[in-house]
């Protein structure tokens, strides 16, 4: 199978850790190159010092707050002006705040509403002059609460949801200048985020992290959390040619953990 993604350009958001870093990684392997970015300047240096090891895709970064325009437009700027071009975007951001209803102000919601979907919507205007030249691949990272509500997490269930919307709207829009445009959403992959839930969790049932961990281990038919490189790949494969049928799809990475159809 043919990947071909040597010399294609990758803008990869939350580049930093976790998730992002894993798809970014997995990437340059492939001979893409890419552009890192988060608000953590630091964390990108070592990064991009890290996937200029394996001697493949080129890699650069651009530090940005992607709530805010002014960010979104440089970091598209510099992508350009670095690599020429954009072919495939990776929208992708830190998870929101863990609460009830009751414990979020106005205030609360509209930062989650800017930081996990105003900031997709934003970076993909952004994008898509370049991915309507030649076009491309978008891929949003979401997560399985669209499939089925974590508990806790009422901000992130609502605004996942509006992303998948947005990828199945845009995928018939944007179809005629062969863009296509996916949602992929992560169960439990072993990364800080997942890391830190398990931590609220134990707290608030007085049980330790392993018991947490352990217990929702239980709950997924692999019987493990994914790693983030697992992950990736499923990324990894629906950005090359070796996927060129497949959009407006909304995939689930958890091991068979939502039981949903």
């Amino acid at each position: 199978m043919e990947l071909n993604l040597h010399n294609k350009v990758a803008l990869v958001i939350a580049s930093s850790q976790g998730l992002g870093k894993a798809i970014a990684m997995q990437l340059v392997k492939e001979g893409a190159n890419v552009m890192l970015t988060s608000r953590d300047a630091e964390k990108l240096a070592i990064v991009q010092k890290e996937l200029e090891t394996l001697n493949k895709g080129r890699v650069s970064y651009c530090p940005a707050d992607i709530t805010k325009v002014e960010d979104i437009k440089s970091l598209v700027r510099k992508t350009n002006d670095v690599f020429g071009k954009i072919d495939i975007l990776i929208n992708n951001a830190g998870g929101p705040p863990v609460g009830s209803f009751e414990s979020f102000s106005d205030k609360d919601w509209q930062n989650a509403f800017e930081l996990n979907l105003l900031s997709y919507i934003r970076i993909i205007r952004g994008v898509l002059p370049d991915l309507k030249e030649a076009g491309g691949r978008i891929v949003n990272i979401a997560s399985s609460s669209v499939k089925q509500p974590i508990p806790g997490l009422i901000l992130s269930n609502t605004f996942r949801l509006g992303i998948v919307g947005l990828a199945k709207t845009l995928a018939e829009e944007l179809a005629p200048y062969n863009i296509l445009v996916n949602t992929v959403s992560p169960g439990r992959i072993a990364t800080e985020r997942v890391a830190h839930l398990d931590k609220m969790n134990a707290e608030r049932l007085g049980v330790s992290k392993e018991q947490i961990k352990e217990r929702t281990q239980n709950t997924i038919p692999l019987k493990r959390y994914g790693t983030p490189e697992e992950f990736a790949n499923v990324i990894v494969f629906l950005v090359s040619d070796a996927s060129t049928y497949v959009t407006g799809s909304s995939i689930l990475v958890d091991g068979g953990m939502i039981k949903s159809i």
